[in-house]
């Protein structure tokens, strides 16, 4: 088992959902764990909603290898998304569709070629529907996005407690298949934040190639950990 890691420098949170979800794109695996530092993604982290199987869908079919799927084919659409802190709601996108996913090759190809355009197009062709909550003390600022067109719940000014529910999860913005991505800011304008670490309080992973979870107290899940809140 790894060692937990230290928050000391790192901002302080609680997964933001209940149930079992899939780890991919983790800062455990590289900085900047997309690949980028714009945005403020360089600390950024996705999960996708899965089944005891790991499997994101409990279907697969033609549609799997050849074409687009309908968003509520998959398990994370329309999971709840939960507040990850105590904190201020500053920023609030909810205007994007959600749009079919993508596990085939073939359809992942135009999808790729578009990604140019939609960071071109703005925060909201990336991020799809988001909420960005400011921490206490304005210290940092955690953003959720890819949530579900029209299921955000709070208001720019409300204050949100951890744990509570601020949205679903969706498949909007640059996502290939419904997951949501998280990262912690040191600026609520996401157009010119930086991305700051951050760990993840009490919560169990199964490490990709184990038969059991483990107990963590504070870390980053591994790339491809199936994790769940210790409570929920």
């Amino acid at each position: 088992m790894r060692e937990d890691l230290s928050t000391q420098h790192e901002t302080a949170i609680q997964l933001p959902f209940t149930g079992l979800w899939l780890a991919r794109n983790s800062p455990a695996r590289r900085v900047p764990s997309h690949g980028t530092d714009l945005l403020g993604e360089r600390y950024a982290i996705d999960f996708v909603g899965v089944d005891e199987r790991r499997r994101t869908a409990p279907v697969r079919d033609w549609r799997t290898i050849l074409a687009t799927e309908p968003p509520d084919r998959y398990y994370a659409f329309g999971r709840p998304i939960l507040a990850p802190a105590d904190g201020v709601v500053v920023d609030v996108h909810d205007e994007e569709p959600d749009h079919d996913g993508r596990r085939s090759q073939l359809a992942l190809v135009p999808y790729v070629l578009g990604q140019a355009q939609r960071l071109r197009q703005g925060v909201g062709a990336v991020a799809g529907n988001y909420v960005t909550i400011a921490l206490p003390g304005n210290r940092a600022f955690v953003a959720l996005a890819h949530l579900r067109a029209g299921s955000v719940r709070p208001a720019v000014g409300d204050p949100v407690r951890a744990r509570q529910q601020i949205a679903e999860c969706g498949n909007s913005g640059n996502s290939t298949q419904p997951h949501v991505h998280l990262q912690i800011m040191d600026s609520a304008d996401i157009t010119v934040a930086r991305g700051v670490p951050m760990a993840f309080l009490d919560f169990h992973e199964q490490a990709r190639g184990s038969k059991g979870f483990q107990h963590r107290r504070a870390g980053i899940p591994g790339e491809e950990s199936m994790v769940r809140p210790v409570t929920g």
